[in-house]
């Protein structure tokens, strides 16, 4: 189940930062991370921290559970 939460999570961060006008190269520069990472996390190549999910939230004006997907959908 790890890898489709995390898939999930990706796709969630891709539609909120493209609905927010945010490039990858954008987003990672505000968070601190390199783009090539972002496009890691969008295609759930990787496992992120909390703490940096409450990052993408402040940068990304949205609440953290926007990002999180909903395990009865998967």
């Amino acid at each position: 189940m790890g890898s489709l939460v995390c898939e999930a999570f990706g796709r969630n961060l891709r539609a909120i930062r493209k609905s927010k006008g945010f490039s990858q190269e954008r987003l990672a520069f505000d968070a601190g991370i390199d783009r090539s990472y972002v496009g890691k996390i969008e295609r759930g190549q990787v496992n992120i921290t909390l703490e940096k999910i409450y990052v993408f939230a402040g940068l990304l004006e949205c609440s953290p559970k926007d990002l999180i997907p909903d395990l009865n959908q998967l």
